[in-house]
Order: structure tokens, then C-alpha cells, then sequence
């Protein structure tokens, strides 16, 4: 019995779908361009699935091209938009997103986004909104350029970030900026419980999905594109996770430590989303600790230990205090300390936006709470390990220097023959990398009795 070939979409339910998508993009991103909201936790439910895709595309790509597209958006409008219009304001931004960045056919770029406006109740902007983006279409070449004699422009970066990251890497901060407008690639991390990453990387290639070896992460592969979890061969089984390069380093820097001590006693704080948590937890037979401060990331964590058939004790509670803490020393001590995640920008462009100059000497402060109230829970002999993503000067090499001022029974213990990296003070700072790994920072720390 034959079946019936299904009806072919309509170019109206396109239409009507290009609008939802667009509008829901703009509801997502006004909280963000106004300082209000960040892209965590996306919801890319309120969209049909098969426009998920794009809606994603067209959030995180605004963001990561947004200072751009708010200097265009300038030149384009005769007079702002008035403050209750930001959801009318993000409809244009990603207009001339898809007009200069995205494979959209420019009549559905213009047409659908100014469109959009009528679902957010605005239909007065679709004239607006059509008017400014067919002006970029005309004029795309000449505005451009104007706009592009900014750096903070160019770069796609606000002022003082490209101060800040001026000034603390000189030789390098240009290219960081470039990586920084460039998505990270989506790299794997195997579970050695249940195969080497050679056999799991025959498994992709059965399956058609291309991928190569880490350079520095024994447990790493790189996909060549990005696909979704459900695709990955053993993902429900837990054999494999999500986890960039950078971030396995972890498990390397404090192998040495725990390695040939089984049973030993491990304090992850600050342990949300869990990666490392779990890394630790598949390679050795530790008993560990995992605490955090937010109630609704530590059960990711929990979700994640579950996935891939690990056990730790889970604790809700700040790391700055020990309310939490039943009195016994810890062997090792992981300290991944919040930071302003200016290594990991690729990943979540609406940091560009959010941080402010102010929040560094804020977290650094924080940071240094967190060491002192750490370090005494740690036995002699104990290694803690500090970390972030940070590519910032005070979060990292700075902050453990001062930390050492202060503290003369930690001896650092850093490797200075690591293959990946360079030295940054007594640490270990990663640089964020186009095809490879985040920015990241390491400072390996040992406590020496008193």
C-alpha cells in the first residue's frame, strides 16, 4: 500500500514561521541589548522545531556582531527608538545581522523581519524596519566602511574591553578578538570507563560524523561541525560528554595528585555545570565533594553524575563560607572561581554586553574571598588547584600572586613543561584558539606545613 506524499509547505505558513521565529528572537533579545538579560538558558521551544536552528543562529550571532550592528543601526535611524521599544530596536539588529552575515536570501531578510513587528504588536516599526534595511542594502559598502573606522567597531568588541585586553596582552590582543567573533567548535570529552577515544572516534566515523584528536587533552575530539547530543553515538549511555579542550586540562593538572592516592578526599567548589566534576569522578576513585552556590546549576550537576552513572556528594552552599563543610581536610581542592568568562566570549557573545569594567575588581575580590576561605580545608601536603576563564591579568596571574603574598605555606607547583599554554606568572594561561580550545588559566598549588 502506498503512502501519501505529504503536502508540501506553503510559501504563507513560511512566511508566517519566518515572522514567529524572528519575533521570538526579538523578545530574547531585548533584555540583552539593554543590559537586562543574557542568553542563558535559551528557550528554543517557543519556536517549531525545525526553525530552532535559525533562532539560535540569529540570538547568538546578533549578540557577537552587536557592536556593529548598533553602530549601523545609528546611522540608519533618523531618531532612536524610544526605550519601550527595544523588542522593535533588536528586530532591526537582526535584520542587518542576516544582511551581512547570514545565507539568508535578502528578500526574506528584509521582508519577514520588518514583518515580525506586527506580531509584537508594533506594526507602525514594519515601515521603519523596511525602510532602514533595504537603505543597507543600497548603501551596504559606503556604511560599512564609516562605521568600521571605529575599532570597538571593527573588532566587534566594546571600548573597554579592547582596553582591557590591550593591556594585558599586548602582542596578542587583536587576535584574541578575532577568536572571540568566531564560534567555538564543538569538542567531546570520552568516558574512559567505557573506551579510548581512538575507538569511540571509529564510532563517530561509522555514524558520519567527522572528527579529530585534542592536541592536548587525552580524553578530547573536536567535531568538525557542530551536531546535536542525540546524534553522538552512547550519549544517553553516558560515554561521552560536551566539554572544551581547555577544560579537561583539569583532569591533567590534578592527575599527579590523585592518581595513586585511591579513596582520596576531593573539594570541587564552585562545581556548576559539573564537566569537571565529572571528569574527575571517571578517571579516578576519589571521594568528592561538589558545591554550589545556585540551587538550579548544582542540578545540572546532579543530572549530568546521573547520565553518566557517577556518584559525589552534592552540597548547596557558598564556597566564601563553610556552613557547608562537615569538618574533615580535603587531599585536593579544584577552585574553578567565577570570573568575567572574557575566554570563553566565543561561547557566550552576550558577555561583550553584560560585563562591565567595574565587575572585574568585583570578581577578583571575590576570587581572593574564596582562596582564603578554601585554603585552610586543605591538609598539608594537599594540592589546590585554581582556575577560570578568564584571560584577564587580575583574575589570574595577579590574583594568585597576591594570593602567595599572603599565604607562605603555598608552594606552587605549576607545570613549567606543559606543551599547551604559556607562563603567566606562577600559572598557566590559555589564549582562546579559532579551532581549538577556550581561554583559560590554571595555577597548581601545594600546602606545605607551617
Amino acid at each position: 500500500m502506498s503512502q501519501a506524499t505529504p503536502a508540501p509547505r506553503s510559501r504563507e505558513g513560511s512566511r508566517d514561521n519566518g515572522l514567529a521565529v524572528r519575533a521570538a528572537a526579538a523578545r530574547a533579545l531585548a533584555p540583552v541589548i539593554t543590559g537586562k538579560g543574557s542568553l542563558t538558558g535559551l528557550d528554543d521551544h517557543q519556536v517549531v522545531a525545525r526553525d530552532r536552528a535559525l533562532f539560535k543562529a540569529l540570538c547568538y550571532g546578533t549578540c557577537r556582531t552587536l557592536p556593529r550592528l548598533e553602530a549601523l543601526a545609528g546611522t540608519l535611524l533618523a531618531k532612536p527608538f524610544k526605550a519601550r521599544d527595544a523588542d522593535v530596536q533588536a528586530l532591526l539588529l537582526l535584520g542587518i545581522h542576516q544582511l551581512l552575515y547570514l545565507r539568508i536570501p535578502a528578500h526574506a531578510a528584509v521582508g519577514e523581519t520588518a514583518g515580525a513587528a506586527r506580531l509584537l504588536g508594533k506594526e507602525w516599526a514594519t515601515r521603519v524596519l523596511n525602510g532602514c534595511l533595504r537603505r543597507l542594502q543600497r548603501e551596504s559598502a559606503e556604511l560599512q566602511a564609516e562605521v568600521d573606522h571605529d575599532p570597538a567597531v571593527a573588532l566587534l568588541h566594546p571600548r573597554w574591553w579592547l582596553k582591557a585586553l590591550r593591556q594585558a596582552w599586548p602582542d596578542d590582543w587583536r587576535a584574541i578578538c578575532e577568536a572571540n567573533n568566531i564560534p567555538g567548535p564543538m569538542t567531546l570529552r570520552i568516558n574512559r570507563r567505557h573506551g579510548d577515544r581512538e575507538m569511540y572516534l571509529e564510532r563517530l566515523a561509522a555514524a558520519g560524523i567527522e572528527a579529530r584528536l585534542c592536541a592536548h587533552a587525552p580524553d578530547g575530539l573536536t567535531l568538525e561541525a557542530p551536531r546535536d547530543v542525540e546524534v553522538l553515538p552512547g550519549f544517553a549511555e553516558g560515554h561521552v560528554s560536551v566539554q572544551d579542550e581547555s577544560a579537561q586540562l583539569t583532569a591533567v593538572l590534578l592527575g599527579p595528585s590523585l592518581a595513586p592516592r585511591p579513596g582520596a578526599r576531593v573539594l570541587d567548589a564552585c562545581c556548576a555545570p559539573g564537566g569537571k566534576t565529572a571528569h574527575l569522578l571517571e578517571l579516578f576513585d576519589i571521594d568528592l565533594q561538589a558545591v554550589d552556590s545556585d540551587a538550579a546549576r548544582l542540578a545540572r550537576v546532579e543530572d549530568t553524575l546521573t547520565r553518566l552513572g557517577l556518584a559525589a556528594t552534592l552540597a548547596e552552599g557558598d564556597a566564601t563560607t563553610r556552613d557547608w563543610w562537615d569538618g574533615t581536610f580535603f587531599d585536593a581542592i579544584l577552585l574553578d572561581a567565577p570570573c568575567s568568562g572574557s575566554g570563553v566570549i566565543r561561547r557566550h557573545p552576550d558577555i561583550k554586553r553584560l560585563r562591565r569594567p567595574s565587575d572585574i575588581p568585583r570578581l577578583a575580590e571575590l576570587q581572593a574571598r574564596l582562596l582564603d576561605n578554601l585554603w585552610p580545608l586543605l591538609r598539608p601536603g594537599g594540592t589546590l588547584l585554581y582556575a577560570t576563564c578568564s584571560v584577564l591579568p587580575e583574575e589570574n596571574a595577579e590574583q594568585i600572586e597576591r594570593f602567595l603574598a599572603r599565604t607562605p605555606e603555598a608552594v606552587v607547583t605549576t607545570p613549567a613543561d606543559m606543551a599547551w599554554g604559556r607562563a603567566a606568572g606562577t600559572g598557566r594561561q590559555l589564549l582562546p584558539q579559532p579551532d581549538s580550545h577556550d581561554g583559560f588559566f590554571y595555577a597548581r598549588l601545594e600546602k606545605h606545613p607551617a
